[in-house]
């Protein structure tokens, strides 16, 4: 039963944030990937286990890896963490004893991620969301933005009227 309540909750939530568009801010994936990860430590004090939790921080951080790359270079990272975390969920008991982890968890976990990886591969792969980020995505502010005044409003608009180049796009 906790595959069946993976599959069909991973495709709830992709499809419905395809239809809702938040799978349109590159950030969406990744960050599903930091959630997912960070709830070993939960479980971990769940569980009252310190030792767990040490552990723990081994296979999340490389699991952040994966969101921080996802996001910043190519979203294949985030398909890569999130078919990885899945394949950790099936073996995680054999490799850290972490007492809080529901019994149904690693089905579960193991089934939701494979979805959601492959929903994100299939989006991917019939371009409906970029690989990777865009020249020119986000804006970065550079310099001492308070040397405008308290006359900015916007701060940026302002800035700019009064000649100070503080804003270049990010590559």
């Amino acid at each position: 039963m906790e595959y069946v309540i993976g599959i069909v909750l991973a495709a709830f939530v992709s499809l419905g944030s395809t239809l809702v568009g938040f799978d349109r801010d590159r950030a969406f994936y990744p960050v599903v990937i930091v959630v997912i990860a960070l709830l070993y430590v939960l479980f971990a004090v769940m569980g009252n286990s310190q030792d767990a939790l040490v552990r723990e921080l081994i296979p999340i951080t490389l699991f952040l890896a994966t969101a921080v790359l996802g996001f910043r270079r190519s979203l294949w990272w985030a398909v890569l963490g999130l078919a990885a975390h899945g394949l950790f969920d099936l073996t995680h008991a054999g490799m850290i004893h972490n007492p809080g982890v529901p019994s149904w968890w690693p089905a579960f976990c193991l089934s939701y991620d494979l979805v959601a990886a492959g929903y994100l591969a299939w989006l991917l792969r019939s371009d409906r969301v970029a690989v990777a980020p865009e020249r020119g995505d986000g804006v970065v502010i550079l310099g001492n933005a308070d040397r405008c005044g308290e006359t900015c409003e916007p701060i940026v608009n302002a800035c700019l009227r009064e000649g100070a180049a503080i804003i270049e796009r990010r590559r």
